[in-house]
């Protein structure tokens, strides 16, 4: 059987309406759910990802098809295989990443993107390039990507990228923008407190209320 139809009938099986409808309503109606909740989701295809990531191989066909779906869950799925098999991605795939980026776009999508590809920067230096390219996207989901790209680097943060991403983004109105800018910084401020203090104190006029209360709260 069809690698999609397989899965796809897996969830049909354990579909739950009600609590497809909970989840519908959670995402402001934006997507379908059969109702499958996170560990249950990733059981149904635990040992086919692990026999996936055998091959070493991506399977764009199958994860186009996934995407195009209607069901949430499968979105979620293309995620979950790009996670396991990231270690096979390279820039030459980020075209290909990209288009499911700006499709059926949320936060709780693009802020799994935002490990997918920069784990893919940590192997390969010109996406640091295109993350200044996309901090100045018109579509404020690339932009919110490319703040949040370098979320749990650590000590392997790049401050100088870093802080031109986010000042490329200063003046925005958006929530989305306002508040990935305050967790980028809070997330590094937990390695280095003093660096995202400087930055608080050397743009305090240019942030929103809502970027420092963010970036503050460990400091």
């Amino acid at each position: 059987m069809d690698k999609y139809l397989f899965i796809k009938d897996q969830f049909e099986q354990i579909e739950d309406k009600a609590k497809a409808e909970s989840m519908e309503k959670y995402m402001r109606n934006q997507f379908r759910f059969y109702g499958v909740p996170s560990p249950i989701r990733k059981e149904v295809y635990k040992s086919f990802i692990k026999e996936e990531k055998m091959t070493k191989t991506i399977d764009w066909n199958f994860l186009d098809k996934c995407y195009e779906d209607e069901h949430r869950e499968l979105h979620y799925l293309v995620l979950d295989y790009l996670i396991a098999l990231n270690n096979y991605l390279t820039y030459e795939d980020i075209p290909q990443i990209t288009n499911y980026i700006k499709a059926k776009q949320w936060w709780d999508t693009i802020d799994f993107f935002n490990k997918i590809i920069g784990n893919i920067g940590l192997r390969d230096s010109r996406v640091d390039s295109l993350m200044l390219e996309w901090s100045e996207d018109e579509d404020f989901w690339v932009r919110r990507l490319a703040i949040n790209h370098q979320l749990g680097r650590k000590e392997k943060t790049k401050t100088e990228l870093l802080e031109e991403i986010i000042t490329n983004n200063f003046g925005s109105d958006e929530f989305f923008i306002n508040k990935a800018i305050g967790w980028s910084l809070r997330d590094y401020s937990k390695v280095n407190p003093e660096w995202v203090r400087s930055f608080i104190n050397k743009h305090s006029g240019e942030m929103s209320n809502l970027s420092i209360r963010e970036a503050s709260k460990y400091i």
